[in-house]
């Protein structure tokens, strides 16, 4: 690992922290955003709408294809299917300063922070438990599952410079319009085409019970992604 790389781990890890602690709070919190007091049931909000076992993983993929993107100087654009899982997009839309573009009050200081912590999934806000089209550069919900692969195939299309990122959920997995999904490697050119990168997140877990690839071993799941073509 070359000294480069060691730096680029190193921020990293700090930037998870950063994200993660965004995405948790946006989910339970409505006040005391920098814990500058005692938690207190006060503080939290009353009814949590979004899946934090979604939340790191989307982060950590995240941080990892910029770094992608930053060293490798490529083209990629990623597409998130996994459902409730806006906050993680919002904490790095928040980080990397995006969302004060469009919405002057997301600055990046304590006042922008609370902004974008309390308004998650409050009453008469733009940001609900999945992503809608007011959140910049959305052009998948993420909130009706099933979507995400094909989405990504069809921006792949006749973009021969594009890496499209799709990142699917294990119970999202689950439905029919992924399952046929998976097929649409067949139908890209690699003279016109870009590509497209599958990511599964295997948390293992749906709404009530686990997944059908939570349960499968990685010997199973190499096999099935081999037989589909990947």
């Amino acid at each position: 690992m070359t000294k480069s790389d060691n730096k680029a781990v190193k921020w990293i890890k700090k930037y998870l922290r950063y994200t993660d602690y965004l995405g948790a709070a946006q989910l339970y919190l409505k006040d005391n955003f920098l814990l500058e007091e005692k938690l207190e049931p006060k503080h939290f909000k009353a009814r949590i709408l979004g899946h934090w076992g979604t939340v790191p993983g989307l982060n950590f993929i995240y941080a990892n294809l910029n770094y992608l993107t930053y060293k490798h100087k490529c083209n990629l654009l990623l597409v998130t299917g996994p459902g409730h899982g806006a906050p993680a997009i919002l904490a790095n839309l928040f980080a990397e300063k995006t969302l004060r573009h469009f919405f002057k009050k997301y600055t990046p200081d304590k006042k922008g922070m609370g902004n974008i912590i309390k308004d998650f999934s409050w009453p008469h806000t733009k940001f609900p438990s999945h992503l809608t089209p007011a959140v910049p550069g959305s052009i998948l919900e993420g909130g009706e599952l099933g979507y995400a692969l094909s989405t990504a195939f069809g921006a792949a299309l006749d973009n021969p410079d594009l890496i499209v990122a799709a990142i699917i959920g294990d119970g999202e997995s689950e439905t029919g319009p992924t399952a046929a999904a998976w097929h649409s490697n067949k139908f890209l050119n690699p003279k016109t085409s870009g590509a497209v990168l599958p990511i599964v997140h295997i948390n293992g877990y749906k709404i009530c019970n686990p997944t059908i690839y939570g349960t499968m071993s990685d010997k199973e799941l190499e096999e099935l992604f081999t037989g589909y073509g990947y």
